[in-house]
């Protein structure tokens, strides 16, 4: 695992607790990496690696957002429960430094040993960080009395460098990596060259959005991803109250429909419609959980929501058409109003319905 980056599938082990406590500042990071108390649940267990996490999104500036560029870093099939954080809902796919991890073999209880690294080797187990020391770092009280959370989501800047989207090596690491196949790596770099082509300014854009509306039946797609919304700006957008609850299926409303319940720059009271969840257009899932709160990336602070959202099980963004971050690895979970879901009959779910799963690796919830 010292002589090459670990690759999608590869298997491993967190390190002990006190293995990982001595790589740790008295800040509690390496590299800049926050390690966070929700992640001490998964010491001593064996995973495979999920994605290599090289790059990440910044939502921590304005749009259009940028990617930041990691080293050493993998991502496991483990998500934050936030339970440190006051409990969060937004379940992020959690960031780990491959010093964490040792390498291990499935089925086996032989270990690969990590070739001797000096940064683990000379680290005295809790000499610069303790278990406390972590915990007491998850938030700073504000000066209006509401705390200011810290985590890996809203500190992604200090543990990344600028990566320009252009940079066409981190395209080849995308699929060296094993984080997407070769066919998702060319249409995503086919998608782009349309898009930008349709926002160049030239006068093509209408043509262009037109013909891939027209024909993106030919290519088994739904209408262009970024089609505005049908109700004018500023006018109030419907809503409509399923109750959903954890384990039931639902299906994602056509495109079509959906356009009917957003606005010209696609929201329904607030919530933005974004282009990575068209995919799922027409799709049946099972709901994971509703989510009422979660930190706000930007400013750290906890947000309430009105009305309650949903996440759906296996559901996550990937990058397909996020200009400037293109096939993030993240994964994050796109957030979806009800009135954009309908039921699946209980009949149709207990006589075991075709069901269309999401054709991504479940990540824990």
């Amino acid at each position: 695992m010292s002589e090459r980056k670990l690759s999608v599938g590869d298997w491993v082990e967190v390190r002990s607790k006190e293995e990982i406590l001595g790589t740790l500042d008295s800040e509690g990071r390496l590299d800049g990496m926050i390690f966070m108390p929700e992640m001490f649940q998964y010491c001593g267990q064996r995973f495979q690696v999920y994605k290599r996490a090289h790059k990440t999104c910044d939502y921590s500036t304005p749009y259009p957002y940028r990617t930041r560029r990691l080293g050493d870093t993998v991502h496991l099939a483990t998500r934050c429960d936030g339970r440190a954080h006051d409990d969060c809902q937004a379940g992020c796919l959690l960031y780990w430094k491959v010093l964490w991890l040792k390498p291990a073999h499935p089925g086996s209880e032989n270990l690969v040993r990590l070739a001797a690294n000096p940064a683990l080797g000379s680290a005295v187990p809790g000499a610069g960080c303790t278990e406390n020391t972590v915990s007491a770092k998850v938030k700073v009280p504000g000066p209006d009395g509401s705390p200011t959370y810290v985590c890996q989501a809203t500190h992604v800047r200090g543990a990344t460098k600028p990566l320009a989207w252009w940079d066409l090596r981190q395209y080849v690491e995308d699929y060296a990596s094993g984080n997407v196949g070769l066919e998702r790596l060319l249409s995503g770099f086919v998608y782009s060259c349309y898009y930008h082509l349709a926002q160049a300014g030239i006068g093509l854009g209408p043509a262009m959005r037109w013909f891939y509306n027209k024909f993106h039946w030919f290519w088994g797609g739904t209408l262009y991803p970024r089609t505005p919304g049908r109700i004018p700006e500023g006018q109030p957008t419907p809503s409509h109250s399923l109750n959903l609850q954890p384990g039931e299926l639902v299906r994602v409303k056509p495109h079509e429909e959906i356009l009917k319940t957003v606005d010209a720059v696609n929201r329904n009271r607030g919530m933005y419609w974004d282009a990575e969840l068209v995919p799922y257009c027409g799709g049946t899932y099972r709901v994971a959980k509703q989510v009422n709160r979660l930190i706000d990336e930007k400013t750290g602070k906890m947000i309430e929501m009105k009305s309650p959202c949903i996440i759906l099980d296996g559901v996550v963004c990937q990058a397909r058409y996020s200009p400037c971050r293109m096939l993030c690895p993240k994964s994050m979970y796109p957030y979806w109003r009800e009135i954009w879901l309908e039921r699946v009959a209980a009949k149709a779910q207990g006589a075991g319905a075709e069901v269309e799963e999401a054709k991504l690796l479940t990540v824990g919830q």
